[in-house]
């Protein structure tokens, strides 16, 4: 059975960092792409940072230069390293993927169980 766990969430000031983790467990044969996205309340999910199963990154403006997201293929997890965090960061970040099972089966979209982050003083 193959599930993403995420880890890493929490409470921290304007101006500090977090480290959300997305950690892939089960059978798994590889993992495709890796993506973070955030809902906050009252608005819509956007999504935040992606990762290919090459390290190629993409990351929406409004954390640019803020945000980067790595991968560990060796233990199948993925990080969202977050600095000079800003209240409007505050929302649930759920990382999903597509991950296969093996050689012959197609990637199935997983997602995690999604973890708060809170910016404020």
């Amino acid at each position: 059975q193959v599930q993403l766990v995420e880890s890493g969430g929490g409470l921290v000031q304007p101006g500090g960092s977090l480290r959300l983790s997305c950690a892939a467990t089960g059978k798994i044969f590889s993992v495709e792409t890796v993506a973070f996205n955030r809902q906050a309340p009252r608005r819509q999910r956007e999504l935040v940072a992606t990762i290919t199963s090459g390290g190629s990154t993409w990351y929406r403006d409004s954390v640019k230069g803020r945000f980067s997201i790595s991968r560990n293929n060796a233990n199948n997890t993925v990080y969202l390293q977050m600095n000079n965090l800003k209240s409007e960061d505050t929302a649930v970040y759920t990382c999903f993927a597509g991950i296969s099972s093996s050689s012959s089966d197609s990637a199935v979209v997983y997602y995690g169980q999604g973890t708060q982050v809170t910016v404020a003083s």
